[in-house]
């Protein structure tokens, strides 16, 4: 987890190929982070929504914990950036006297937090939150731990091979969260200015 094996990592998926990215969504892991901004400068970065709200829960006194959260649910579901902005001044202004350290995690990352607010309103709840990793991560957990220890790499990597192989097929004969005509769309709009614009932004406040 540390910055140097997030860097390598990226590295080899861009060696191999992985071109034209338009965001990455991950936690507010800093090796990631580093990872992304070095290897992926002109990409911005979206933090997981969920689990930063996780992140603000966590520091809020109990008894207000359920009320946070259902106000952070607006915040996430507004229609436009202003809306959101709007949303979290309200909530900051209800709560800082009572929760002032969680309000000051919600003030410092939420503009990290709405990079997906550039995406059309279609596309936002599926790139928002990392859980679509993390649900086939812990179904590879699963997987591996029924077996418990491997002979070799090569015996891990065939199983694991397999069980992505298996989830492919499982996604690949849902809806598509866009077509191709839909997708061509979005990359003639000011969508792909904005992402690139968000991620310049980004790099800056990394530097500065």
């Amino acid at each position: 987890e540390s910055k140097e094996t997030w860097n390598s990592f990226l590295q080899k998926l861009k060696k191999r190929g992985l071109q034209g990215l338009l965001m990455i969504t991950s936690d507010a892991h800093e090796g990631i982070q580093d990872a992304v901004s070095k290897v992926f400068p002109e990409v911005p970065w979206q933090r997981c929504q969920f689990h930063f709200a996780r992140n603000i829960s966590g520091k809020s006194p109990k008894k207000y914990q359920a009320g946070i959260r259902a106000e952070l649910q607006e915040m996430w579901n507004c229609e436009t950036i202003e809306d959101a902005r709007k949303k979290r001044d309200e909530i900051i202004a209800d709560y800082r006297d009572v929760a002032e350290a969680t309000m000051s995690c919600l003030d410092e990352g939420f503009e990290s937090a709405m990079t997906v607010m550039a995406l059309p309103k279609n596309l936002r709840r599926y790139f928002r939150t990392s859980n679509h990793i993390e649900r086939l991560n812990k179904e590879l957990k699963r997987r591996s731990s029924v077996i418990g220890i491997f002979p070799n790499e090569n015996s891990l990597m065939r199983l694991m091979g397999s069980v992505l192989l298996e989830r492919n097929d499982v996604v690949s004969s849902k809806k598509a969260i866009f077509s191709p005509a839909t997708y061509a769309k979005m990359i003639k709009s000011k969508t792909v200015a904005e992402l690139k614009e968000l991620a310049e932004e980004q790099q800056k406040l990394r530097a500065a």
